[in-house]
Order: structure tokens, then sequence, then C-alpha cells
């Protein structure tokens, strides 16, 4: 069984593309705390690569912010591929498979001290969001 459950902040806004064959991809980079304290006491994260496809990409993209938190549910993906240099690359990520946004935007921004793009406010939707996708393997 390969599932993986994350909790974290974003680090960046997520990237949205559109592939040649028209399928949107997201990509983004969770913080995670790690359950210990580093040696001189702070706590230590972990970036995670993350990718979503489709509807969910599409949501993520218009939805969600550098700061704000997300639960992650999907797959650890492990690819490989040849850079430009000519060596082999290997590039771990996780494929989301569901995604639950933890806190309105709103609140990410006033913690931020920014002010809040377009959200799930206009909406009418709770705090918490899930998208749920089938994922092609």
């Amino acid at each position: 069984m390969n599932r993986i459950i994350l909790l974290g902040r974003l680090v960046k806004d997520p990237d949205v593309k559109v592939t040649t064959s028209g399928k949107t991809v997201c990509t983004f980079t969770l913080a995670v705390d790690r359950p210990f304290s580093g040696k001189d006491g702070k706590r230590e994260a972990d970036f995670i690569n993350i990718q979503t496809w489709n509807k969910t990409a599409e949501l993520i993209g218009n939805y969600v912010s550098k700061g704000q938190r997300l639960l992650v549910d999907g797959r650890l993906q492990i690819r490989s591929y040849d850079g430009k240099d000519g060596q082999k690359h290997y590039a771990t990520e996780v494929v989301a498979d569901r995604v639950e946004f933890i806190e309105r935007r709103e609140k990410t921004a006033q913690a931020a001290n920014t002010a809040p793009k377009q959200g799930f406010e206009s909406m009418g939707q709770d705090v918490t969001q899930t998208f749920n996708e089938e994922i092609p393997f």
C-alpha cells in the first residue's frame, strides 16, 4: 500500500500549468513540521513537493495561496528523467488525490497581514473544503 497523509503550510503560491495533452497540473511545496526539535531546540520541517491533476489542480490554483494550511492525502511517486547535463535525475513527490483546506483564506491573510484574495467566502463554503479526484496511474 502506498498512502501518505500530510498536514502543512504552502511555502509559496501554487504553480498551475496545462500539459500538451490538455490536462491541468498543479505543483506546490508543503512545509511539514517534524515531530521533534533539532539540537538547538527549534522545530524543523520537511519541504515536500506535491502534485495534483485536473479539476483538483484548477481548484488549488484558484483558491490556495502561500501560508495556507492544507491536508493532503495521496501516494508517493519516485520518477527518473535524463537531465540536460546527460545525467539521470530522480524526483520524489506526493501525487495528491485528496486535498482539504484547513483554514479560510482570510485567516491566513490576517496572520500574514495581507489582503485576502477572492476565496471561499464568496462561494458560501465552510472552513474545510475537500476535493477528491481519481488520479490515473
